[in-house]
């Protein structure tokens, strides 16, 4: 074993070619490193799988009750038993019952799809003729879009706002790269509402079924077909379908005894949304939103800047009375992080660079350490892209961390080759002893640290797939370190290292640490004298480890100010729409007594017209008058 680590450390010194290959290689790493850091995707936190699958089943007219009872219930039985399955959330209200499914963390989502669809097929039979059938879909990725933006107009409706974003914005959105979908919330689609009039409908002895089948009969689309002659063909087109509100007027419900009822005889017509169980409210005005959700692949950070890219355009086209303006944006928070962090990660260095200095004494010694530093954090990029990892808030803190360790395996060699330096050998002979004594600790360091971080890597649930990435990013760069402390740093210490008489810089910084040195000496001498108050003193500090432990605070994140603030709105079950209206207006307003906040929003109707959820954004972090922490 010495002999395979004189041979391994020697060939790099005596072999000056073959040192200038090895650095052209370690070059060649640094240059893909390079590559991978700039390709690599930039996200919050590490990409988990968390899949949810919605299922909803509309049955117009039926009670909660008969919802719960008929269709909810003997679905949710049905999934229940399907693979990967962790739990289930549902809502039974007026005419729509809604199953959130949510999938076990990391659990394929194809796999997960599959199975539910199958136990919601297999229990159709189940569920009443005159429902819908149930609408099964899957997202995959975070819950909350990337980014919402508001639309408003004092002039159109709702419903207008709704049809111009669905047939201009919407489609322009969804060509983003990274962008899953742009769902319209608060969105009011276009539909004839026919309000019947039971007095008018008793009156004149028709009911509900004779309505339903007079706009089945009269308002339908046909598929005529074409003729064929002997030389031209002819498309046959019939309108079979009515347009707008005078023909559904003048739609004959019944006829008897040569007397016709007429649609606009029992009820009032009128074109409006077909549901009004939803609104939005922007800085109190009405509003209606849109969230831009991001594929699970997909970087919130160039996702954004793409939708960005394109409001030039979205605004010149808006109808001379809509207003345009980002409601909530989560990239800045996630950019703000990072910005933090990197800045984390350049005072580091400069610190790990200065306390070398001052304990090495020279600027020779320092270059070597130091220049592990960029080769370590950049040759663990590549290690990164192979593992298919990300620039995150974790994978950050494990390079801030590194930066103290991945010069520890380095500095140990130049130690050493500097002590036979001292000693009075040459810079090559120094290299080479020194070299060859450091192989077997600097191996065991290496192994150790990687061995430290590395098990994290393999924990199960929902800590292991957060701090998987922080694990083997740190790990990687701690063994990348021990290679080029191996390879690079003695065949550096035989160029760089000279033998020279210290400096009065160097004999002052021997001549400080030596005095502390021997205050510490004294000092552990006298705690000698004291074994048993010493050993008291550990014992103590020991069982107050277990103590500390279990009454300190826990959790998985520490929190942090993201510049919004969400509230939660939860009505009684006969509550409608305007009941939450009522309420939300109120706590609109309660958000605008405070100077913080920059924008507003209220959405009711989530899930049902008994939900809601409201909130504000404040102003940046960076503003005086925001009374947000300065950094998050």
């Amino acid at each position: 074993i010495e002999f395979a680590a004189m041979a391994f450390t020697d060939i790099f010194i005596k072999r000056p070619v073959l040192s200038v290959v090895v650095s052209l290689l370690i070059l060649l790493i640094l240059l893909i490193g390079l590559r991978a850091a700039a390709v690599l995707p930039i996200r919050q936190y590490p990409k988990l799988s968390n899949t949810v699958i919605n299922i909803t089943t509309v049955y117009p007219g039926a009670s909660a009750d008969l919802i719960q009872g008929f269709i909810t219930t003997p679905i949710e039985q049905a999934v229940a038993s399907a693979e990967g399955v962790d739990y289930m959330t549902s809502s039974s209200v007026l005419g729509t019952s809604t199953i959130q499914v949510y999938i076990r963390l990391n659990f394929d989502p194809n796999q997960a799809l599959t199975e539910v669809l199958a136990k919601v097929n297999s229990v159709k039979y189940l569920i009443p003729k005159e429902s819908n059938d149930p609408i099964v879909t899957k997202t995959t990725g975070q819950t909350t879009a990337v980014m919402y933006l508001g639309f408003s107009s004092e002039e159109l409706s709702g419903s207008a706002i709704s049809d111009y974003l669905t047939r201009v914005v919407q489609p322009v959105l969804s060509t983003v790269d990274g962008v899953a979908s742009a769902d319209i919330l608060g969105g009011q689609t276009f539909a004839m509402r026919l309000w019947l009039d039971p007095v008018k409908m008793a009156g004149r002895n028709v009911s509900p079924a004779d309505v339903a089948a007079a706009i089945a009969a009269n308002n339908f689309q046909s598929a005529a077909g074409q003729t064929k002659g002997d030389l031209v063909v002819s498309n046959i087109t019939t309108n079979t379908g009515l347009t707008d509100v005078n023909q559904f007027k003048k739609l004959i419900v019944k006829a008897k005894d040569g007397g016709f009822v007429r649609m606009e005889d029992i009820a009032t017509v009128e074109l409006a949304a077909q549901s009004t169980d939803a609104s939005v409210a922007f800085n109190g005005e009405h509003a209606i939103f849109i969230g831009v959700q991001a594929t699970p692949q997909g970087n919130p950070l160039t996702l954004v800047k793409g939708v960005r890219a394109l409001f030039p355009e979205l605004e010149r086209n808006l109808p001379p009375s809509m207003k345009m303006k980002v409601a909530y944006d989560s990239t800045k928070f996630i950019q703000s992080s990072i910005d933090e962090v990197e800045k984390t990660l350049g005072e580091a260095v400069v610190i790990v660079i200065v306390v070398i200095f001052l304990f090495l004494a020279s600027f020779r010694s320092v270059i070597i350490p130091v220049v592990t530093i960029p080769l370590s954090m950049i040759g663990v990029c590549t290690l990164m892209l192979i593992l298919g990892f990300s620039f995150n808030l974790l994978t950050l803190l494990a390079m801030v961390l590194a930066i103290g360790l991945v010069v520890d395996d380095a500095i140990v060699v130049v130690e050493n080759i500097h002590r036979h330096l001292e000693e009075g050998k040459t810079p090559v002979q120094a290299a080479l002893q020194g070299a060859r004594e450091i192989v077997g600790p600097v191996v065991s360091m290496t192994i150790t640290l990687a061995a430290v971080y590395a098990p994290i890597g393999f924990l199960g649930g929902l800590t292991g797939s957060l701090f998987r990435e922080f694990a083997f990013t740190l790990a990687g760069s701690v063994i990348v370190s021990g290679v080029i402390a191996l390879t690079l740093s003695p065949m550096m210490c035989s160029v760089l290292l000279k033998n020279a008489d210290e400096g009065r810089f160097a004999k002052m910084v021997n001549r400080v640490f030596g005095a502390l040195t021997r205050w510490y000496g004294r000092r552990l001498d006298r705690s000698l004298d004291y074994k048993a108050v010493t050993g008291l003193f550990a014992v103590t500090i020991l069982g107050l480890v277990g103590f500390l432990y279990m009454h300190t605070a826990k959790e998985l994140a520490p929190e942090e100010d993201q510049g919004i603030v969400f509230s939660v709105t939860k009505a009684p079950k006969y509550a409608n729409i305007d009941y939450l209206d009522f309420y939300g207006d109120k706590l609109d307003k309660q958000f605008q007594k405070f100077p913080e906040t920059d924008l507003r929003f209220v959405l009711n109707g989530i899930n049902g017209p008994q939900g809601g959820i409201a909130g504000m954004l404040l102003k940046p972090w960076d503003d005086p008058g925001s009374g947000n922490w300065k950094h998050p």
